[in-house]
């Protein structure tokens, strides 16, 4: 069991059960999954590879590439073809990373504050955008291969039902939230 896991069960858990009320201890929000994305905008074999050998890098899983399901003209894009590329973490994984990004990732940004709460949260996700790939360890001792890299998206995904909740996970996790 991570050791962010075992935060959860015993410290996050009471927590919310004396803070929010709830019918159910199974009802409980949780952490579920994150996301990281590269969405590409053209179809560059040459920067899709290395999108995928990032993410390879940074969780140790294989990424899936991310095709089209429509074809649009006006970005000059034909349905099927490839946009990008996917990783879905869950349980041990999912725990191992969120401590990364938590811990090494946003501590290493230029210029980094903190996130304002009143930006658009959704009741159960929190999504960022980083700009800065180099953050991870694991890439930069290679910039020639990933110094064209897209943006990576981060989503993070609880199963809280209202914005309260998912702040009140992520504060108590130490995510960086300005007031």
């Amino acid at each position: 069991m991570h050791y962010l896991e075992k935060f959860y069960y015993k410290t996050i858990k009471h927590d919310l059960i004396n803070k929010f009320i709830y019918d159910n201890t199974d009802k409980l929000p949780e952490l579920q999954k994150i996301i990281l994305n590269f969405g590409v905008k053209t179809a560059n074999v040459k920067q899709l590879s290395s999108s995928l050998l990032t993410l390879k890098l940074i969780t140790n899983q294989k990424g899936t590439l991310a095709a089209t399901k429509f074809s649009n003209i006006s970005i000059k894009i034909r349905k099927g073809n490839p946009t990008g590329c996917k990783l879905i973490l869950q349980k041990y994984n999912l725990f191992n990373i969120f401590g990364r990004i938590v811990l090494e990732i946003f501590p290493k940004l230029k210029n980094f504050n903190g996130f304002v709460l009143n930006r658009k949260l959704k009741k159960n996700s929190f999504s960022y955008e980083l700009h800065d790939t180099f953050s991870f360890y694991e890439l930069e001792s290679h910039y020639y291969y990933f110094n064209n890299l897209p943006k990576l998206d981060i989503t993070i995904v609880t199963n809280s039902k209202n914005k309260n909740e998912l702040v009140f996970i992520l504060k108590s996790f130490n995510f960086p939230f300005n007031n």
